[in-house]
């Protein structure tokens, strides 16, 4: 714990200007973000008596070993600037709005030739018109289909349209009359456009225009005696309202609002949003946060609007935004909400009418929503927090493990040897910071020694990324030998994890280069290490930091037979009760990093089988190789030709054709094959396999 009269900035050195400023950790992530109109008086309220301070401030101030701030011009850059900042180091003690679910979007494809109105979700994509969120996804099909009766727009997939359009015959809809069929040419690119325009103004609010059109367009169908036409225009008419009575009426038609509701208690906030266009809810979403940093509701409210146009644009920043209660600074909010717009944006507490009640339905459902998470969650907090305090009481930790990391080692007798890390903090895992290694120190099988290589790997990443930092300025010497740097192979989608992250072995020559708060892999340090085993995996995975010179990182094993706990140097387990919180959530760790590395094991083993002799050939891609067995139609045919029939097949030369053969020649013949439900051998023909 630091006390903050170390780090302490010298009263003549803050700026009494706006500005925003960052707290880092003893690790130098960056921990907490705010932003202040003054500088100077707004950090002098972060070093005052700690016992004045709210205990989350206190935690925060206590875990941070520096402050550092950035000078702007305005407030509104300090708002711009305070957003980017905790959307890019995602500080653990700023509020942060969790999305209690995906919500789905009504959306067009204006960007396409032939726009598609479609249900989405996730982050929004350049060139598409969205509408909502929606609670459901259903309700969004029963208004599509209603509307499309009116604006036959292109509903169907790209594959669904092409072949539509090479077979020359539309999909159902379109012969229902519910498509335009732009597939086969019933309806020119621009027609489809103009009635993809027509769907989204209808989408927008701007109902009235059409039902009078439509109305109009059937009385005179009518008088002209076209009774069949006028009778489809009423249909449509009925449709459209019908798809405007989905959306309850609340407002006056041209409203544009989102209303914003946050019902909160000392440890967490609900925050709901309705979504007003053109006088009706046309969307609603919620998020839930706990309260990790001293925040009030004008507090709460900043934040939510932050998140919430923080990457909008345009229209999809309302005319008007409600709110209970104002941010601290509301004059330099609305302008940085007009900046997002493009135009004027108010922002304001709903004081009487129409916009008051609506709000106090968004406020009762706010309090629903605090309420449910609340009985979904209480049970869980209390859980994890009393196994960490178990585990803690169990292995003598001074302080419950916050972080933990597990390592397991798979293979199949001896082959493909792989090992897992898996990480939970606050006893919740931690997918993005798994990671996942290869065995290369030697061959064959041995649990012991492979955990000593991994353990000795991680953490000589570790200290890599910590000398890089320039938290110390000599390299103890170690003990015992270190083990010499190896590539790790991560999790699906990263490359090796120095590299990935930016960190590399630290070179003398180089320049040193200022961290920039971002997380990075293998750069924090777990407070308890779990290796899946007993006392050998443990004493090997203690030795490995033994070496390293590390002696601050707490180890100890869960060995499956007995679920016993080993810690290094004693010869007598820790036995946890069976109904131990703490053993149940050692077994959860436990159980997912050997999840973790059973399955990355199976990948290797089924990419091996796969694997053939014209694998190793250099140079020798999947195409070309598809073309040398397409040629000679099996590899045991391929195996019999010669150097100059090889090279007749176009795209292989004869260094490749000469490659070809000796990789065939060298390689060992394969087992027969065989017929599990009649024992039979199975041999390969001319034209493939027969028994």
């Amino acid at each position: 714990m630091a006390d903050p009269s170390s780090y302490r900035p010298k009263p003549g050195q803050i700026p009494d200007s706006p500005g925003v400023y960052k707290f880092r950790d003893e690790h130098r992530r960056v921990i907490y973000v705010g932003k202040a109109k003054n500088l100077r008086q707004r950090l002098a309220n972060y070093f005052q008596d700690l016992a004045a301070l709210h205990p989350r401030t206190r935690t925060m101030v206590t875990t941070a070993a520096s402050v550092e701030w950035t000078v702007v011009s305005t407030e509104v850059e300090a708002l711009q600037l305070e957003y980017s900042w905790i959307k890019e180091f995602d500080p653990r003690f700023n509020v942060k709005y969790r999305d209690d679910k995906s919500y789905p979007y009504l959306a067009v494809t204006l960007g396409e030739e032939f726009p598609r109105v479609q249900v989405m979700r996730g982050a929004k994509k350049k060139g598409v018109r969205y509408f909502g969120p929606y609670g459901h996804a259903w309700a969004i099909r029963e208004t599509v289909d209603l509307m499309l009766r009116v604006f036959p727009v292109r509903t169907c997939s790209a594959g669904v349209f092409k072949n539509a359009a090479r077979t020359g015959r539309p999909c159902l809809l379109g012969y229902i009359g519910k498509c335009s069929a732009p597939c086969v040419g019933r309806v020119t690119p621009e027609e489809h456009r103009e009635l993809a325009d027509d769907f989204c103004d209808f989408m927008a609010g701007r109902t009235g225009t059409y039902i009078r059109r439509l109305e109009k367009d059937m009385m005179a169908a009518a008088e002209e005696m076209e009774y069949e036409r006028a009778a489809r225009l009423r249909d449509d008419v009925e449709a459209l309202k019908r798809a405007m009575e989905k959306s309850a009426v609340v407002l006056a038609d041209a409203t544009d609002a989102d209303l914003i509701a946050v019902a909160e208690d000392e440890l967490e906030a609900a925050v709901q949003i309705f979504h007003v266009r053109g006088g009706r809810v046309r969307g609603q979403r919620g998020w839930v946060t706990d309260k990790v940093e001293n925040v009030d509701t004008s507090g709460l409210v900043e934040h939510a609007l932050q998140q919430l146009y923080g990457e909008e644009t345009g229209d999809s920043v309302p005319k008007e935004v409600l709110v209970p209660a104002l941010p601290e600074h509301p004059e330099a909010v609305s302008q940085w909400l007009a900046g997002r717009r493009g135009s004027q944006v108010s922002l304001r507490i709903p004081q009487r009418g129409d916009k008051k009640d609506l709000m106090a339905t968004v406020q009762r459902n706010a309090q629903q929503a605090l309420g449910l998470h609340k009985t979904k969650r209480a049970s869980d907090l209390t859980t994890r927090s009393r196994a960490l305090e178990e585990i803690a009481e169990a292995l003598g930790l001074d302080t419950a493990p916050l972080r933990i990391e597990c390592f397991d080692i798979s293979h199949l007798q001896g082959d493909d040897v792989v090992a897992s890390m898996v990480v939970f903090e606050d006893g919740l895992a931690r997918k993005s910071e798994y990671r996942r290694f290869q065995i290369k120190g030697f061959e064959g099988q041995d649990d012991v020694r492979s955990m000593h290589e991994v353990i000795g790997r991680r953490f000589k990443r570790y200290l890599q990324e910590k000398e890089r930092t320039g938290e110390w300025e000599e390299t103890p010497a170690p003990t015992g030998p270190v083990p010499a740097p190896q590539n790790d192979t991560t999790d699906p989608g990263t490359t090796d994890p120095g590299a990935a992250s930016g960190t590399t072995a630290p070179d003398p020559d180089a320049e040193p280069r200022e961290d920039d708060g971002r997380p990075k892999r293998f750069a924090y340090p777990p407070q308890l290490v779990v290796v899946d085993g007993g006392q050998p995996q443990v004493a090997a995975a203690k030795r490995a930091l033994d070496e390293l010179g590390i002696d601050d990182i707490a180890v100890c094993g869960l060995a499956k037979r007995l679920e016993e706990v080993w810690l290094p140097d004693d010869d007598d387990p820790v036995v946890l009760p069976r109904s131990s919180e703490g053993l149940y959530l050692l077994q959860r760790v436990r159980d997912e990093a050997h999840r973790f590395a059973i399955t990355y094991q199976r990948a290797k083993r089924a990419k091996r089988i796969r694997s053939g002799p014209l694998d190793a050939v250099a140079g020798l891609g999947e195409t070309r190789k598809q073309a040398l067995i397409k040629h000679f139609g099996s590899v045991k045919k391929l195996k019999q030709a010669t150097i100059d029939e090889i090279c007749e097949v176009p795209g292989i030369g004869r260094r490749t054709a000469e490659s070809v053969a000796v990789a065939l020649a060298s390689a060992a013949p394969a087992a027969p094959a065989v017929n599990t439900a009649t024992g039979e051998i199975i041999e390969e023909d001319d034209g493939g396999t027969t028994t």
